[in-house]
């Protein structure tokens, strides 16, 4: 059998786009035995990163393209192999090459509409805080206790339109002091930085960090996990830090203050939650959406079967809330089982991405009757 030879110029560039501890890995296959991909299909995590190892990485294959980023192998590597910094590395060459295959391709597209118009759906600046008319909500002023980022999702797309609404109004219940930037916001760009375009992310979080500091804004509310984590783990590289708090934990800290006060029962009992990869194994916040939820009167909060650090990925991060995904490759349908088999009348979650993947399954399973699909401050609106 013929033995390949290391291609070092590729090797090189891998460590080049931040895919260094590719050369840690020694190949004990946790990663595969973790992945939500080997539930639906055959993937091999420990493959690519041996491949880049070499330098026999293939970019024009959608393999690379296929890791959600949902940070499950990371956590159970034994060497600190950082997959998904190897993954969005051989991405920044694929992308550097304009290498974007089948699945993918869309993201190019996306990165067009992100330039332009600061969001991934190409609607027009001016509407990003159209979802808002009605509700009596500000334009941020510096001084202002705090400035709501409801995301690119929340302000366009119109499922994910009323967690934005829900939100502001039980900031207004709660007498909250805040406003919002509208036109002024771009994407937070955590996404995109995902799919490889690194230059892209940081013409988007430039703009937005220059808008915050232009606006006064100090502490920035956001309804995305991903805008979290983009926001207080990433922006930091820019040398600025805002203080950010995630609606989960704003609400819980709304409730314990009695500046929100639940009032009614809930009618559906018995609701499941589930973890969000970015707010859960990324940052930690388990916590606060639990105790928000056992707070309201006639609701029994069930735990799914894995749930917390181990929570299953609903599949839409990494970029792949703009892939191409087949219908029966979906983690998000086996969330969805899950749910059902608990017993759970709603699925209760805190992401955008999340409620998107979830709802879309909901219907391709047929259990639009079965289960509803719920943003937390969706079920807080009906008790407050």
């Amino acid at each position: 059998m013929e033995t390949l030879a290391p291609f070092k110029e590729v090797i090189d560039e891998v460590k080049e786009k931040g895919g260094e501890a590719v050369k840690f890995c020694y190949q004990c296959g946790k990663c595969d035995t973790v992945c939500p991909w080997n539930r639906v299909r055959k993937f091999s995590m420990r493959k690519l990163v041996r491949e880049a190892t070499f330098g026999l990485s293939e970019i024009e294959k959608e393999e690379i393209w296929r890791c959600t980023t949902c940070g499950k192998c990371p956590q159970k590597c034994p060497r600190d192999v950082k997959q998904i910094d190897d993954m969005v590395a051989l991405r920044r060459m694929a992308t550097g090459y304009g290498v974007y295959p089948g699945s993918v391709k869309s993201y190019r597209t996306i990165s067009t509409a992100l330039a332009s118009q600061g969001n991934p759906f190409n609607e027009d600046r001016k509407t990003r805080a159209a979802w808002a008319e009605g509700l009596n909500v500000k334009t941020f002023k510096e001084g202002m206790e705090i400035l709501y980022f409801p995301c690119c999702y929340c302000s366009y797309d119109p499922r994910l339109k009323k967690v934005a609404q829900t939100t502001v109004n039980l900031l207004n219940k709660a007498k909250v002091d805040f406003g919002i930037l509208g036109e002024k916001e771009n994407c937070c760009g955590e996404s995109i930085r995902k799919t490889g375009n690194e230059e892209l992310f940081k013409k988007l979080a430039k703009e937005n960090i220059k808008t915050f500091i232009d606006n006064g804004v100090k502490k920035i509310l956001v309804s995305s996990p991903h805008c979290y984590h983009t926001f207080k783990n990433e922006y930091p590289m820019f040398n600025v830090n805002f203080e950010v708090i995630h609606v989960s934990q704003y609400v819980h800290e709304l409730i314990k203050q009695g500046r929100l006060k639940i009032s009614g029962e809930f009618k559906e009992e018995k609701v499941a939650y589930h973890d969000p990869c970015y707010l859960g194994r990324h940052n930690g916040i388990y916590d606060e959406p639990r105790e928000t939820l056992k707070s309201i009167a006639g609701l029994e909060l069930v735990e799914l079967p894995e749930a917390r650090e181990e929570s299953l990925c609903c599949g839409m991060g990494g970029g792949r809330v703009w892939a191409e995904t087949e219908k029966h490759e979906r983690f998000s349908n086996i969330r969805i089982e899950q749910a059902i088999d608990a017993g759970a009348k709603v699925l209760a979650t805190a992401c955008p991405y999340c409620i998107t993947a979830l709802e879309d399954s909901r219907l391709v399973l047929n259990h639009a009757d079965d289960i509803t699909v719920k943003d937390i401050t969706e079920i807080l609106q009906e008790v407050t």
